[in-house]
């Protein structure tokens, strides 16, 4: 539910869809975790970058943080900072193979539109 005044905007107010994984996602995330003990799971977050307006950020992460949402599938568990959601809420997460490069790839319904480059993506 949204409040009426946006300087109150909160993250919090909101029912989110959520993120998924597909399984080829899962797999490679478990790959990952699995190099390191110490590492529990893999965190997307966004940040500002290139010329379309927002980066995805991927790291490997030993505990979820108090705003992290946790999204699960076989195993593998994909933190979203609380503060990203507005921005991917709804995406599907994917690790595909593309010619000799292996990828994780964002299917964002929130995406309105992209750079050339593929780096970054803008919002409306």
């Amino acid at each position: 539910m949204a409040t009426a005044n946006p300087a109150s905007f909160s993250p919090d107010d909101f029912v989110w869809k959520g993120l998924t994984l597909t399984d080829s996602a899962a797999t490679q995330i478990l790959n990952l975790v699995a190099t390191d003990p110490a590492v529990s799971g893999l965190r997307l977050g966004i940040k500002q970058s290139g010329c379309a307006g927002f980066g995805y950020t991927m790291d490997l992460v030993s505990a979820a943080e108090e705003d992290d949402l946790e999204f699960t599938h076989n195993g593998a568990s994909l933190f979203v900072p609380l503060q990203a959601m507005p921005f991917i809420d709804g995406t599907e997460v994917d690790f595909v193979r593309e010619g000799l490069n292996q990828i994780f790839k964002f299917n964002n319904p929130k995406a309105q539109h992209a750079c050339g480059c593929g780096e970054s993506f803008g919002v409306e």
